[in-house]
């Protein structure tokens, strides 16, 4: 619903996590059944990236990401199935903003649950680290930190607004199908109109990020003197995913909670202008899910 809440927390979640629940928000329909049978390679490279995994992590990893796939498929995917069934039925008539919000909150909290179920693992991984692949990961923060200046806060004026708005259309068409002139020019103006600062955003980026390094040093450290039990390196996990989830910068809060509040306005006018015939397309997209997810399901 907003380049906050669907880009930002899957990052910065716990790193195990993260892969998993990138790799399930992000594909599109028509590659669902690939994306998500391939996904704890996917999530693996993902990781690998930030960590620059050992023989023996390499493992480990690619073991935890094949249970955690085993566990979804059991335990998610119906939870899958009966939203898209509501969301198919809804998506016939008008919308209000509270309803698109119940709906990014279901969204979101299905995600999250991924995160938990994955604490453990996360647990036992940061345990394994070592400080060069911390260094690593500060590495790959910088670069990603450079490359989201370079889009939302360097970049003229002008290319942030065009790259704003062509990802928002993006997400629209992939559920109604081509936009009218009308509906581009809603889009354009929840753009021109949002509350969006990258600056906020990116502060609230760097904290997070310095959160987890700082608690993963931590955990190294105490490795170094074998004063770190698996049970407090869960505590850290845990304590870490919950200041993700919810900042501990109240301004920040503030913000994200209007600016999500904003999506839900901008994404309920948005759908009440459709079409009969663009609803239509929504409902066979969210079928196209839902075939997906039961074909996912029967390979249990």
């Amino acid at each position: 619903m907003n380049i906050l809440s669907f880009s930002g927390a899957p990052r910065i979640i716990g790193l195990l996590a993260a892969g998993v629940a990138s790799t399930l928000v992000l594909f599109g329909c028509s590659a669902v059944k690939l994306a998500y049978n391939q996904m704890p390679d996917l999530g693996y490279f993902y990781l690998d990236n930030y960590l620059d995994f050992n023989s023996a992590q390499s493992t480990q990893v690619k073991d935890e990401l094949v249970k955690l796939q085993a566990w979804h498929r059991q335990n998610q995917l119906p939870a899958y199935v009966d939203s898209l069934q509501k969301w198919k039925t809804e998506v016939t008539a008008d919308i209000s903003p509270a309803r698109a919000c119940t709906i990014y909150s279901d969204v979101r909290r299905k995600v999250l649950t991924i995160t938990d179920h994955a604490e453990p693992a996360i647990a036992s991984l940061a345990g394994t680290l070592d400080q060069d692949q911390l260094a690593y990961m500060q590495k790959r923060f910088d670069k990603s930190n450079a490359e989201f200046r370079n889009d939302y806060i360097e970049a003229a004026p002008k290319a942030s607004r065009k790259k704003r708005v062509n990802q928002a259309v993006e997400r629209a068409e992939k559920l109604y199908g081509q936009l009218e002139d009308r509906q581009l020019a809603l889009v354009t103006q929840s753009v021109d109109q949002s509350r969006f600062d990258p600056r906020v955003v990116y502060a609230e980026r760097v904290r997070r990020q310095r959160d987890l390094l700082q608690s993963l040093q931590n955990v190294v450290a105490a490795k170094s003197t074998s004063a770190q039990s698996l049970d407090k390196t869960r505590a850290m996990v845990k304590a870490v995913v919950e200041r993700t989830v919810t900042s501990p910068d109240a301004a920040f809060r503030d913000y994200s909670e209007k600016f999500t509040q904003e999506g839900c306005r901008s994404f309920a006018d948005l759908h009440n202008a459709t079409t009969a015939e663009q609803r239509t397309h929504a409902v066979k997209t969210l079928a196209k899910y839902e075939e997906d997810f039961r074909t996912l399901m029967a390979r249990n």
